[in-house]
């Protein structure tokens, strides 16, 4: 139902993930006996996620470690571990910059060319210890870069931007045919981002394994402030799974559905499921472990755009392990840690087996869930009250 902004223009109403809430159903199940598993064309994981393309999450190590909790970490091959030989004195600086500089500092150190030679040796590292290898690459340079990628012996091709449709148009240059490309293409692509039905349901088209799903929701993002354009994340993933059903019944070819940007908490997974998302992207999350690549820093992939920055550095601190974080155990009740053990409860509690089982959870539009009985926690900054 779209709601009247003014006499010339209306528009529908849209809900963010901390305005819904999961209900729970008739039956329940134990944790143990719950399937969380994700699969990417040929590939299986054990836990429904995807780590960002994001220097302050992923690097070559960070890549391995992920792949070996279940997940599927994704590296930038635009990003400092393919501009520069030694990246971590690059990293050392972004995280001493101040505050006032950190954007201008970002955008003089990605100034350095990306070199094809890193794009290979940053592949062998990951693909060498036996884990999925993914990498992202944006439309505009997919191209030049990807078959120093493959070469290297890549599984999964991430094609990353703010917004990415399957219709490009440009006046100066021949865009990108996602459709030929993708189809020519030996490994699985994973595509975005969008947030709408017909932009998901497009690049769905294309034969992608996954679309991903999010634009601006993002910890360190600024696009819905720089540009003014967005979609809250609950209702771009139900429009989103809307799209899929099409595609299933039209071809008969299912595409995972993967929510991008935003997530903090398991809860947030588990909302994210329940609107109807296969798995979901984090990265913020896994830039608070301790050892990320960011030392305690997070920034996006659009951070350092020499015109147009549509990103932040934001402090994150490192709180846990890797482990601690997506698996637990958790030795705080703010649901930031043990990630996927919250799924698994989330799910248990309402009585589904699986992911595809617990798309079909009842949701409800709950504005008060946070607050509500929560005025203690509040006045005293414990638990929900933070």
């Amino acid at each position: 139902m779209e709601v009247e902004v003014g006499i010339g223009k209306s528009g529908r109403r849209g809900y963010g993930l901390d305005d819904i809430a999961i209900v729970p159903s008739r039956r329940t199940r134990d944790p143990e006996d719950i399937d969380t598993s994700l699969q990417l064309g040929p590939y299986e994981t054990r836990s429904p996620f995807l780590a960002s393309a994001m220097d302050s999450v992923v690097d070559p190590d960070m890549a391995v470690a992920i792949g070996k909790q279940g997940g599927v970490g994704v590296i930038n091959l635009e990003g400092i571990q393919t501009r520069y030989q030694d990246p971590e004195p690059m990293l050392e600086k972004i995280a001493s910059l101040p505050k006032e500089q950190a954007t201008r500092g970002i955008q003089e150190i990605y100034a350095e060319t990306i070199k094809p030679e890193l794009i290979v040796k940053r592949v062998k590292q990951i693909k060498e210890s036996g884990v999925v290898t993914a990498a992202s690459l944006t439309p505009q340079n997919v191209e030049e870069y990807y078959g120093y990628a493959i070469e290297a012996g890549l599984d999964i091709m991430v094609i990353q931007g703010t917004v990415v449709s399957a219709e490009h148009r440009s006046s100066s240059r021949e865009p990108l045919d996602l459709y030929s490309f993708i189809e020519g293409l030996e490994v699985p692509v994973v595509v975005g981002g969008c947030a709408s039905y017909h932009t998901a349901l497009h690049l769905m088209r294309t034969g992608a394994v996954g679309v991903l799903i999010g634009v601006g929701p993002g910890h360190a993002c600024t696009t819905r402030g720089v540009l003014g354009i967005g979609v809250p994340q609950a209702t771009a993933l139900a429009d989103a799974a809307a799209g899929r059903s099409r595609i299933l019944e039209e071809t008969g070819r299912y595409v995972n559905v993967i929510a991008d940007g935003g997530i903090r908490t398991g809860g947030d997974i588990a909302k994210c499921i329940a609107c109807g998302a296969d798995a979901v992207m984090i990265g913020a999350p896994i830039a608070r472990s301790i050892g990320a690549p960011g030392r305690g820093f997070h920034w996006g992939m659009a951070t350092f755009h020499p015109e147009l920055p549509r990103g932040t550095r934001v402090e994150v601190g490192q709180v846990a392990t890797l482990e601690e974080i997506l698996h637990g155990p958790a030795h705080e009740n703010d649901g930031t840690l043990n990630l996927f053990g919250a799924l698994r409860m989330s799910m248990a509690t309402c009585g589904y087996a699986t992911i595809k089982e617990f798309q079909r959870t009842e949701i409800m539009v709950a504005p008060a869930l946070k607050t509500e009985g929560k005025v203690i926690q509040r006045s005293q900054d414990v638990g929900m009250g933070k």
